[in-house]
């Protein structure tokens, strides 16, 4: 909460988002390893919003969630006209929706704060999540539906699932892609590139 200048003191940050992700964005611009811990940390931080979302959503939460949920579809049937920088944030948008749904000051101080963090590990993962598995796509727009029904028909038990699931998915694929990038990368080193 508190973000110090050298020579200028301690101050407070103007937003919760600087203090959490600039020094994560930094950690994980030079770790990729780290990739893989975020995605840990969403798996736990997103099924838990999901979950409180479809317990505790009103009218307004819904319908809030009805609009993120529609932009984020328009992003998957323009397939072609949308940038993974769109998408992204349109995915964030969708899951920042379903934290405030949760009633839960926490979780949706820690989203809000990791929410520029969250559109750039959205936009990194599906560029790689695309070009290795052709299903992807239609996965992901499924996976999106199901955990906004799931929440909006207050099926707190199936949101979570259906979110842990979804980023489970997104785990499994992206390992695909680091070891077909390690075995690239052996492949070219034995050609003596």
């Amino acid at each position: 909460m508190l973000v110090s200048r050298q020579g200028g003191g301690n101050y407070v940050a103007e937003s919760m988002g600087s203090t959490f992700s600039d020094p994560l964005l930094q950690l994980l611009e030079n770790n990729p390893e780290v990739e893989r811990d975020l995605l840990e940390f969403r798996h736990t931080l997103e099924a838990s919003c999901a979950y409180y979302a479809a317990m505790r959503a009103t009218d307004v939460d819904r319908a809030r969630l009805k609009a993120a949920f529609d932009t984020l579809q328009d992003c998957y049937t323009r397939v072609d006209e949308v940038s993974r920088a769109e998408e992204g944030a349109a995915d964030a948008s969708f899951h920042l929706a379903i934290a405030e749904a949760s009633h839960n000051a926490v979780l949706l101080h820690t989203i809000r704060g990791l929410f520029d963090l969250l559109k750039r590990n959205v936009v990194t993962n599906i560029g790689g999540m695309y070009k290795q598995r052709s299903e992807t796509r239609d996965m992901l727009i499924a996976q999106h539906r199901d955990l906004y029904l799931a929440i909006v028909e207050g099926r707190a038990h199936d949101a979570r699932e259906v979110s842990s699931r979804h980023i489970l998915y997104v785990q499994e694929v992206l390992e695909e892609v680091r070891q077909e990038v390690q075995r690239v990368a052996r492949a070219e080193r034995r050609n003596g590139r």
